[in-house]
């Protein structure tokens, strides 16, 4: 059974925290989940909102979000989309819907002018890479995420 994708809207967002929230007890953190619906909706929506959301459905039901945002490469001269959370629920794996995901970014990215897509992908997560891998997609060789945060953040920003 195939599934559509389209931009997420509004009435999604309670949705979209609910994939969230599994994607965080996927991930091995479960209780990592700061953000609500409300902070969702504003995010998402507000006038100006950089960040954006794609939803997948099966017969009415939301299965899979993916969740991006528009960088910029310096080298290429030109916008980038990163992906920052792709997940699809347990039950809708192996059926293209993830692929249906990437497939409507690659869309939305070539439609406005990007060089390229990013994201991570946990170390242990070999089924993700291999459905990566067989999208086209491969590791950026010599290139480690870093992140600073919470109270490094704060101390440095003071």
């Amino acid at each position: 059974m195939s599934a559509t994708v389209r931009r997420a809207a509004p009435g999604d967002v309670p949705d979209i925290l609910r994939l969230i929230r599994a994607l965080a007890a996927y991930e091995r953190e479960p209780d990592a989940v700061e953000a609500t619906v409300e902070m969702l909706t504003a995010t998402l929506f507000a006038d100006g909102a950089i960040v954006h959301a794609h939803v997948a459905e099966r017969e009415g039901a939301i299965v899979g979000i993916a969740v991006w945002f528009l960088n910029y490469s310096t080298w290429t001269g030109k916008p980038g989309l990163y992906l920052e959370d792709l997940f699809v629920e347990a039950a809708a794996r192996g059926g293209g819907v993830g692929r249906a995901l990437l497939v409507a970014l690659a869309r939305e990215a070539v439609a406005r002018g990007c060089a390229r897509m990013d994201w991570a992908v946990l170390d242990w997560n070999e089924d993700a890479m291999a459905a990566y891998r067989a999208v086209g997609a491969k590791p950026a060789a010599g290139w480690q995420p870093w992140r600073l945060e919470g109270k490094a953040l704060a101390r440095l920003a003071a």
